[in-house]
């Protein structure tokens, strides 16, 4: 209409007006760079708050919203990161992930969760995440030679967590589970004990693989022969059938057992308990691993070792994303050591 004068920002506002606010409007109302209007809507990016209050007011004055999927068209990024592992695994795992959250998302990363329900079964997993163009992946399972071949294949950053392969290059971050095995060992022989059960973990799990072996190398370098291992799978329920089984094969119950997790050693001492009638740790010393919430509880007070999961889902984000800005980084490997929690559950040496 002659003579109105119209307001740009009303115009762009206006729903009749087809056309999508875009950063360039945004800019040119805040009277700043694009650049610096990208910078302002990506985390972590240095801008200073002059700069952020005066385009957040244009932004909120035009209804703008930035746009993930067309910015990841321009970057080639997909801003997602895939995380596998599997449903028999830890009880820690909600931790893991929560924190691995968080930190992705404090860098503008969405997270894609994989959960399976073994470690063997990977490749339906992997062939939605090639789908979902990812940039990198964390995963906390194992992979065949040949599924690491396809990683490298298609330059995709893969770091393992709590997995260690000597064999092979690999990005890895994992807790020390022979180190940690190895010190409750020592401190359950030091004080005394001589007769040893042991309940191990799923049979595709290469952690509850190396705790047991390490375990067992440990009590046989330290002379100690009466040793007893039986099967688990990481539940509460194996810890109670572990328990009954290595009672059935040597014709009693053991004056300590060592789980290869907290769940199971926690399973274990409710049925030494309430099946048994064995005192916890009077008759029976149980120790675990891993340092769950619930070994916490008074109920239980157990002996284990707790991983660093702050330290460690730190050192995985940080490693995967340094790979994804520069894809020709050499694969690094990081060791930390457990911590030794001595709960109630166990007489160990002081």
């Amino acid at each position: 209409m002659a003579g109105k004068n119209i307001d740009k920002s009303d115009a762009l506002n206006d729903p009749d007006n087809a056309r999508a606010v875009t950063s360039y409007d945004v800019a040119r109302v805040a009277g700043v760079s694009q650049s610096a209007v990208s910078r302002c809507f990506k985390p972590g990016a240095s801008v200073s708050k002059k700069m952020r209050d005066k385009v957040m007011k244009a932004a909120n004055s035009l209804g703008y919203e930035p746009n993930a999927i067309a910015r990841s068209l321009l970057t080639r990024r997909s801003n997602l990161v895939a995380v596998i592992i599997s449903n028999l695994t830890n009880l820690y795992y909600p931790e893991v992930l929560s924190q691995l959250s968080q930190q992705f998302s404090d860098r503008g990363i969405r997270v894609l969760l994989f959960a399976l329900e073994g470690e063997g079964k990977t490749e339906a997993a992997l062939q939605q995440i090639w789908q979902y163009q990812v940039d990198g992946v964390i995963a906390a399972v194992k992979l065949t030679d040949e599924q690491l071949a396809e990683f490298n294949r298609r330059n995709k950053p893969l770091v393992f967590y709590n997995r260690f392969y000597t064999s092979l290059a690999v990005n890895a971050v994992c807790c020390d589970q022979a180190e940690g095995a190895r010190h409750l060992v020592n401190d359950l022989v030091a004080a005394g004990h001589k007769r040893f059960g042991i309940i191990g973990g799923p049979e595709d799990s290469v952690v509850a693989h190396e705790r047991m072996a390490a375990t067992m190398d440990r009590l046989k370098e330290l002379g100690i022969a009466d040793i007893t291992s039986v099967s688990g799978d990481y539940s509460y329920e194996c810890g109670g059938a572990g328990i009954e089984d290595i009672r059935l094969k040597r014709g009693e119950i053991p004056e300590a057992i060592i789980c290869v997790n907290d769940l199971s050693a926690i399973g274990a001492i409710d049925a030494l308990r309430y099946s048994h009638s064995k005192k916890v740790p009077e008759d029976v010393s149980v120790v675990g691993f891993d340092g769950v919430g619930p070994s916490n509880w008074s109920s239980y007070d157990l002996t284990t070792v707790r991983q660093p999961v702050g330290r460690m889902t730190d050192a995985a984000v940080t490693m995967l994303m340094e790979r994804i800005e520069n894809p020709s980084l050499p694969p690094e490997k990081r060791v930390f050591s457990g911590i030794m929690i001595e709960g109630t559950s166990a007489k160990i040496s002081e």
